[in-house]
C-alpha cells in the first residue's frame, strides 16, 4: 500500500489529494498546523501539524506539500528535506508530461496541462489546470503557473514567481525571481525581480 503525506489542509490540497489517488495512491492523509482546530480536509482526515509529520515521516512513502504561497511552501520543503522526507512529485493521470522533461521533487501537475520535452522545474512548482510549459522553459524552485496560463518556448522564470490565471509568455522571455503575472496578462518583455505586472501588454505596477 502506498501512503501519501499531504502538508497543508487546503482547497489546493483537495486537488493535490485527488490527483495523487488518481495516479496511484492508495491512502492520503493531511497535516496542518491548524490541527486540532481542523480535523478534516474535505475527504481526507488531517492527522497533526508539522511537527507531528516529521515525527512520522517514516510511516509515508511519499510527501508533498500543499501550501499555496509560494515562500512559505518552499521553507516546508526545506523543513522536510531536513528530516529526510520523502518528497514526491504529483502529476494528474491526464496531464502530458514530456519523457524529456526534469520535474524536480515537491513539485505538482494538475489535469489537462502539458510540459513539453526540454522543460525543466524547479522543487515545489505548481502547474494548475490546464497550463501549458513548452519546450526549454526553466522554472526556479517554488514558481506557481495557474490555470490555463501558457509559458511559450525557453522562457525562464524566477523562484517563487506566480504566474496568474490566463496569462501568456511569448517565447524567450525572463521572468525574475518573486514576480507576480495578474490574470490574463500577456507578457512580451523580460521582468526584473520582485516586480507585480499587468496588462496586454504587461507592464510593472
Amino acid at each position: 500500500m502506498k501512503r501519501l503525506a499531504i502538508l497543508g489542509a487546503s482547497g489546493h490540497g483537495k486537488v493535490v489529494a485527488d490527483a495523487a489517488e488518481l495516479s496511484g495512491w492508495d491512502e492520503v492523509v493531511f497535516y496542518d498546523d491548524a490541527w486540532p482546530v481542523i480535523e478534516t480536509n474535505g475527504n481526507w482526515p488531517v492527522q497533526g501539524g508539522s511537527r507531528e509529520l516529521i515525527e512520522s515521516l517514516g510511516r509515508y512513502d511519499g510527501v508533498v506539500v500543499a501550501i499555496g504561497d509560494s515562500t512559505v511552501r518552499l521553507e516546508k520543503l526545506t523543513e522536510l528535506e531536513a528530516g529526510n522526507a520523502s518528497l514526491v512529485v504529483i502529476i494528474h493521470p491526464s496531464a502530458q508530461v514530456s519523457r524529456y522533461a526534469r520535474v524536480s521533487p515537491g513539485t505538482v501537475i494538475f489535469a489537462n496541462s502539458a510540459v513539453n520535452a526540454g522543460a525543466e522545474l524547479g522543487k515545489g512548482c505548481i502547474i494548475n489546470t490546464g497550463s501549458v510549459v513548452e519546450h526549454d522553459c526553466r522554472l526556479a524552485d517554488g514558481v506557481h503557473v495557474s490555470p490555463n496560463a501558457a509559458l511559450a518556448g525557453g522562457v525562464v522564470v524566477g523562484r517563487a514567481s506566480w504566474i496568474g490565471i490566463g496569462a501568456a509568455v511569448k517565447q524567450l522571455v525572463s521572468i525574475g525571481d518573486g514576480v507576480v503575472v495578474g490574470m490574463g496578462a500577456v507578457v512580451t518583455r523580460n521582468l526584473s525581480d520582485g516586480v507585480v505586472a499587468f496588462g496586454n501588454p504587461a507592464r510593472p505596477t
